[in-house]
């Protein structure tokens, strides 16, 4: 296992002693980065399938409201 060090305002220090005094701190800690790492990586995914779709809809041509309605009413008909 590895050791990690991190300069953290003393406010933020002490109160995530208090909170934690009867707990694992190390294992708070791991939990917290595993968290920030799966949030991270959701993030950049979001973004990668945001650019995707922009992409895609940069090289199809626009379609009118009424060709979308009429598809609409079409489907109905179902």
């Amino acid at each position: 296992m590895a050791t990690v060090n991190f300069s953290v305002p003393d406010e933020v220090k002490e109160a995530f002693n208090e909170t934690f005094k009867d707990q694992n701190k190390s294992a708070i800690i791991a939990d917290l980065m595993r968290e920030a790492v799966e949030r991270a990586q959701r993030k950049q995914r979001s973004h990668a399938a945001i650019a995707s779709i922009l992409e895609r809809r940069s090289r199809l041509e626009p379609v009118s409201a009424e060709a979308v309605q009429a598809a609409r009413d079409e489907l109905r008909k179902w």
